[in-house]
């Protein structure tokens, strides 16, 4: 994570809003943030650790306590920062909860919290990511950097008093932190997964025991050997009940037969007895069937007079249709008289209604004439306020210009009296000119004491020449250094590949002892060779010799440097004292002389300045005369423009009537007789169409009178002649009348139905006949059976067979029951014992990944642990530089007391003493340094590993005080090599010599009405 830009307002002891570039401090830059105390250093590092987290560094301040007691009510408390993550770029905003003034009305409101974060594309296209809620924007800052606010403040930022929790982390928050950073979760997945894998194997054990146990006891059975006991026993009761049950099924079935066959004797004796039954009967109904042959008969010939009578009948229903058509048409004729008599009525009233819809219309004239002045009205009082207020505009400006004139020609006149002062000025300039002229003969001697001090300045230009090479040779040092140091890092992490690759399928692992090798470690980096090696280290070693000889070509430069400054100094001093003295005196004139030539200029400018200015003044003074003229005579204008306008609106107010002088007052008018003429019209022709619908309704029932009794007329000769043709036919048929025709008539269903009953009877008489003839035959000399007897028989045989089946069953069902009972034993136990084998490996390899066995150090710790290996190795490096060799920090491989997570801890070691010790016992500068050393170490091994995060910046808060002077210098030269490699490296510190030795700066200026931020750079 790379800082762009920090914006802060009212925050912390900044009042106003103040504006970080880091980018313009240049590329990879160590630079130091200095300030008086409580000017805000730290709060810039807080200001970072809020904007991404909400927190502060120390963590011992919320969010809503930042704002800043000196800011103004309107300005809000608020963070915006923008950093780069490799080649991509954010920007986050942050409010805390705070009291802000209400936007309307008086009184302070609760700003809730919020956030805001973006992605910002290479074109500048900015992404919303999170819209305002607090705690999506945290999560996804933790997604992004890999790190969440504490572990934030123990890799890339050491606040003050806070430099010791890295170096002094257990094994628990060591890897909490490790974990983050190298991406080693797949490890802890590895470990939970063998660890669930175990437990479910061990649980499905356990169950696999219970439901063994539970299988026994469904048979009430306690042991393997009672089951097989009592299968033993019922094995020959088995085969007893069995054959009981057989014998017991044949003789049922015997029984069966001879009851059947005596049902089946009865059954016969049954229905001959209803077969004589049936016969009784029909010869019971022959009378009735002699009535239903002659009603069919007679049906038959009323079928053949149908067409006839229902001809008679409808020509009956005609002459009843008719009439009654006539009486309804003669009432209809009625009611169309009466409504024309009404209708011609209301036709005669039509004149009355036309003329009041004459004065209305004329009425409804008059108030739409009235619309176009009350319009004109409505423009002349909008004039007329109009102009109103363009008078009082012009009105205004005049004042206005008024007053500016009068301040213009206070200023010229304030002028016009300074013009005396600075003319005396600029004659005090000309005589300081001529004195210093005068001393020409001084001005001589000093430059050529100058030209003597000018040769050792030639050789202190050479001298930091050699200085610089020197600095480029200890470039090329650090360079070959980092490349050996780099290639033994990879050589380093590159053993678990190496090792691996001398694996061989069936072979036993040198580590774990597995003859099975799924997934070997491999390499992301091409290994170095023991020759490459070798050649980074000789080249190391000639960076080295080239260094030195750099120091000692410097060394015998400075000293030729000192030999030239002592005889400098012995020329001057053969040059006399009074040589001496005269250029002092020199000097000082020279200042002095020089100081009132500044001077008189400074007076001569501001004199040519102050006249040019009144000359402006002037100008401005008669252009502001003349444009206040012209704006009186336009506002006298505009005077006479208001009053021609209010006459002209009271002359159209007279021509207007009072009721109707406002435009909503003529439109309800309008309205209102509007409505009148339309209800007049509606009237009028509602009139028309009723009598016109009168007159033609009168005429249709006339002729529809005249229509209905000749209809009348026709229908009762049609019906006098069916009725004549009926009789006739009545009287050849044989039928006496109408009513005996009427009555014989039968629907052809009926007719149909009593054929069907006759056709019916004489096939039921045959087939009882036949029936009974064959059935005599069959039962002579036959008997009628008991059947009481037979079933008594039966149900005895039943009754044994059923208690055989019974005691069969009972034996069978246990059999079936304990045999399978005994195949679940096996299956339970084939299957226990295949999860007893599996757990036997997973559980193994579950103990081993979770720490449980031997050292109790986890899968994810040991591989920690060599990464922490590495970080060790490269901050020892840097310890030993900063400590004179003093000191190593080593991995504590001991196992830790009780259960405590061990693996991670960390102890140092005295070349002095020879001893290793708890990094506890450091002092407070041993701790900052050894501190300082584990970040740097873990910012260079972090990014070495491919997928890791990147942590190309740090800051750091104080702890500088607590180091001597060669420690500082130390330290200093190793925030240089890391700032050359390419990391940016902030410094809080009030130590003096950080600030002699640091030209890249951002100073905190303290003032009275809080806290500023500016740049300084080299």
């Amino acid at each position: 994570m790379r800082p762009l830009t920090l914006e802060m307002s009212a925050f912390g002891p900044f009042a106003s809003t103040q504006v970080t570039d880091f980018s313009a401090l240049g590329s990879n830059p160590l630079f130091l943030i200095n300030g008086p105390t409580g000017a805000g250093k730290t709060t810039l590092l807080d200001a970072i650790c809020f904007a991404l987290y909400g927190k502060t560094t120390g963590d011992e301040r919320e969010g809503s306590q930042m704002r800043c007691d000196l800011a103004a009510d309107t300005l809000l408390t608020e963070v915006t920062f923008s950093f780069a993550l490799g080649d991509k770029q954010y920007r986050i905003r942050r409010v805390p909860e705070q009291q802000r003034a209400k936007k309307s009305g008086d009184g302070y409101t609760v700003q809730k919290p919020e956030a805001q974060l973006y992605r910002i594309d290479n074109d500048g296209t900015e992404h919303l990511l999170v819209a305002s809620k607090v705690s999506e924007a945290t999560a996804e800052i933790e997604t992004l950097t890999g790190l969440d606010a504490d572990q934030f403040r123990q890799v890339m930022v050491l606040p003050q008093g806070k430099f010791r929790e890295l170096l002094m982390a257990d094994s628990k928050d060591r890897e909490k932190i490790f974990s983050q950073l190298f991406q080693t979760q797949i490890y802890r997945k590895i470990e939970d997964k063998l660890k669930f894998q175990a437990s479910s194997i061990k649980a499905e054990v356990r169950d696999h025991r219970n439901k063994r146990d539970g299988i026994l006891e469904s048979v009430q059975l306690d042991s393997d050997e009672a089951l097989a006991s009592e299968l033993n026993e019922l094995s020959p009761k088995l085969t007893d009940a069995l054959e009981s049950k057989d014998k017991a099924q044949l003789m049922l079935i015997e029984a069966n037969k001879q009851l059947e066959s005596a049902k089946l004797l009865v059954t016969d004796f049954d229905n001959l007895d209803k077969l004589n039954q049936t016969a009784a009967t029909l010869s019971g109904h022959k009378e009735a069937i002699k009535q239903r042959q002659f009603q069919l008969e007679q049906g038959q010939k009323a079928q053949q007079l149908q067409p006839v009578l229902e001809g008679a009948i409808a020509r009956g229903t005609e002459v009843a249709q008719a009439q009654e058509r006539l009486t309804q048409v003669q009432l209809a004729k009625q009611s169309s008289e009466q409504g024309l008599a009404l209708s011609q009525s209301q036709f005669d009233s039509l004149p009355e209604q036309e003329l009041q819809l004459q004065q209305v219309q004329r009425e409804a004239q008059q108030l739409t004439s009235l619309v176009p002045q009350l319009q004109g009205l409505d423009a002349l009082q909008q004039s007329l306020i109009q102009a109103t207020s363009v008078r009082e505009q012009a009105k205004e400006k005049g004042i206005n210009e008024k007053a500016t004139l009068d301040a213009l020609v206070t200023d010229k006149n304030v002028a016009e009296q300074l013009i005396p002062q600075l003319e005396q000025a600029a004659n005090e300039q000309v005589n300081a000119q001529q004195a210093l002229t005068a001393q020409s003969d001084l001005i001589e001697r000093y430059l050529q004491w100058q030209k003597t001090s000018s040769e050792a300045s030639q050789t202190e230009q050479s001298l930091s020449l050699v200085k610089d090479k020197g600095q480029q040779l200890s470039t090329q040092f650090t360079d070959a250094k980092k490349n050996h140091q780099k290639l033994q890092l990879v050589w380093h992490r590159g053993q678990a590949a190496s090792l691996a690759q001398q694996l061989n399928p069936g072979q036993p692992c040198p580590v774990c002892g597995s003859g099975e090798h799924p997934s070997p470690a491999q390499s992301e980096e091409q290994l170095p060779t023991e020759e490459e090696l070798q050649q980074v280290q000789r080249a190391e070693e000639l960076a080295s010799e080239a260094l030195n000889q750099a120091r000692a070509d410097y060394s015998g430069l400075n000293t030729k440097h000192q030999e030239q400054i002592k005889q400098l100094a012995q020329q001057q001093q053969r040059l006399g004292d009074g040589c001496e003295q005269g250029i002092e005196r020199l000097q000082s004139q020279l200042q002095l002389l020089q100081q009132q030539v500044n001077s008189a200029n400074a007076a001569a400018q501001d004199l040519i300045k102050l006249r040019a200015q009144i000359q402006d003044w002037q100008r401005q003074e008669r252009e502001l005369q003349t444009q206040l003229d012209v704006e009186r005579e336009q506002f006298q204008a505009l005077q006479n423009n208001v009053f021609s306008l209010k006459g002209q609106v009271e002359q159209a107010l007279a021509a207007i009537p009072e009721q109707y002088r406002s435009l909503d007052a003529l439109n309800a008018g309008l309205s209102n007789v509007s409505a009148q003429v339309t209800k007049l019209e509606q009237s009028i022709k509602r009139t028309r169409e009723s009598h016109t619908q009168a007159l033609e309704q009168d005429a249709a029932q006339t002729a529809a009178l005249s229509g209905a009794q000749s209809s009348q007329e026709q229908a009762k000769t049609q019906n006098d002649k069916a009725l004549s043709e009926l009789n006739t036919q009545l009287a050849t048929s044989g039928f006496t009348d109408k009513s005996a025709l009427t009555q014989a008539l039968l629907p052809v269903e009926t007719l149909q139905k009593i054929t069907d009953e006759l056709a019916k009877y004489q096939q039921d008489t045959i087939a009882n006949q036949t029936s009974l003839q064959q059935l005599n035959g069959k039962l002579d000399g036959q008997r009628k059976p008991q059947l009481s007897l037979l079933e008594s028989s039966v149900a005895a045989s039943q009754f044994q067979q059923q208690e055989a089946e019974q005691t069969w069953q009972l034996i069978q069902g246990r059999v079936t029951q304990l045999t399978q009972t005994q195949k679940q034993l096996k299956d339970a136990d084939t299957q226990a014992k295949m999860l007893e084998d599996k757990y036997a490996i997973i559980g193994t390899l579950s103990e081993v990944a979770n720490g449980q066995t031997g050292n109790k150090v986890s899968l994810q710790r040991f591989v920690l642990s060599v990464l922490l290996d590495d970080v060790l190795l490269e901050a020892s490096h840097r310890l030993q530089l900063m400590s004179k060799g003093r000191y190593r920090l080593l991995r504590k491989e001991d196992r830790a007391k009780g259960n405590k997570a061990s693996g991670l801890e960390l102890e140092v070691e005295d070349a002095y003493t020879s001893k290793v010790r708890s990094v506890a016992t450091l002092s407070g500068g041993e701790s900052f340094m050894a501190a300082l050393s584990m970040a740097l170490g873990l910012s260079d091994v972090v990014q070495a590993y491919a997928g890791g995060i990147k942590l190309d910046t740090l800051f750091i808060d104080e702890g500088f005080g607590s180091l001597d002077q060669d420690s500082l210098d130390l330290a200093i030269r190793t925030l240089m090599d890391l700032q050359s490699s390419g990391r940016m490296i902030g410094v809080i510190s009030h130590v003096s010599e950080m600030k002699e030795q640091i030209g890249t700066r951002i100073d905190i200026l303290k003032t009275a009405v809080g806290s500023e931020v500016t740049l300084v750079l080299p």
